[in-house]
C-alpha cells in the first residue's frame, strides 16, 4: 500500500511539474524576415518566464504524427513557401485533429498557398503590402488574454499584410483602420489578428512582428504572450 501511495505521489508530482512544450518553426522558402531570430530568442524569454519550454527548428522532418505528440503548440514564425512535404503535412493535419494547438505570427500566411486546409487553419492568405508605417489597430474583443490589456486603439509601426480568402469562421481580435496609412486593400474589413477552434484544435494568429524592434514593444510581447496562453488553454 505505502509503494502504490508513493507511486501516486511521483506520477502527481511530474504531473504538476510538466512544462508545456511550444515548437517555433522557421523554416523559409521565400523571402526570409530579418526579426525572424529576435523573433525566437521573445519567445524563449516569455517561455523562461511564464512556464512552457521552447524548442526551435528549421528542419520539417520533426513533422511526423510520433514526434508532433510532444508539443503543446507549434507556432509558425514568418514561414514562407512550402515548407512542409506531403507527409509532414498529413502528420500537422493529424496533430491539430488530435487536438493541437497552432500560432501563426506575421508571415505565416505566406505560406503553403497550395494546401487548402491550411489556408483554412491559419484564416487568410497574404496577398502585398505597402511600406512599413504607423497605422490604428481597432480592439474587437477585449475579453482575450492577446487585447486585454490594449486601449480601444492601438497606433503601432509594423507592415501591414493585405489579405486574401478571409475565412467566415475566424473571431476577429484587431483590425486595422485603413484610414490610417497607405495601401490597404482590404476596406471596412481588415482583419490582423484572430482566432478559432479548428477541425479539433485551435488557433492564434497576428499579422503583427515584421520588424525587429516590435518584439521589444511591451504592448506586443503582451499580445504575443496573450496568444501563447490562449492556446496552451492556460490563465495569464
Amino acid at each position: 500500500m505505502r509503494v502504490v501511495l508513493i507511486l501516486v505521489i511521483a506520477v502527481f508530482v511530474n504531473l504538476c511539474n510538466a512544462t508545456e512544450k511550444v515548437l517555433v518553426f522557421t523554416k523559409t522558402e521565400g523571402f526570409r524576415h530579418e526579426s525572424i531570430e529576435v523573433g525566437v530568442e521573445t519567445f524563449k524569454q516569455l517561455g523562461t518566464e511564464h512556464g512552457f519550454e521552447v524548442i526551435q527548428t528549421e528542419d520539417a522532418s520533426v513533422f511526423t504524427s510520433e514526434q508532433l505528440k510532444a508539443y503543446q503548440l507549434v507556432v509558425f514564425l514568418s514561414t514562407t513557401g512550402n515548407v512542409l512535404n506531403a507527409a509532414q503535412e498529413n502528420a500537422f493535419k493529424q496533430y491539430i485533429n488530435n487536438g493541437g494547438n497552432f500560432m501563426g505570427i506575421h508571415a505565416a500566411t505566406d505560406t503553403e498557398y497550395d494546401w487548402e486546409w491550411y489556408g483554412k487553419l491559419v484564416g487568410a492568405y497574404f496577398i502585398n503590402h505597402p511600406r512599413p508605417s504607423k497605422a490604428v489597430l481597432k480592439r474587437i474583443d477585449g475579453n482575450h488574454p492577446s487585447t486585454k490589456h490594449l486601449s480601444q486603439t492601438w497606433e503601432h509601426f509594423d507592415e501591414w499584410y493585405n489579405f486574401k480568402s478571409i475565412s467566415g469562421d475566424i473571431k476577429v481580435l484587431l483590425e486595422l483602420d485603413e484610414s490610417s496609412y497607405q495601401g490597404g486593400k482590404n476596406g471596412d474589413f481588415h482583419p490582423i489578428a484572430w482566432y478559432q477552434k479548428f477541425d479539433g484544435g485551435k488557433m492564434f494568429y497576428t499579422g503583427l512582428g515584421h520588424t525587429k524592434e516590435s518584439y521589444q514593444e511591451p504592448a506586443f510581447r503582451q499580445h504575443l504572450l496573450g496568444g501563447i496562453m490562449y492556446c496552451l488553454n492556460k490563465k495569464l
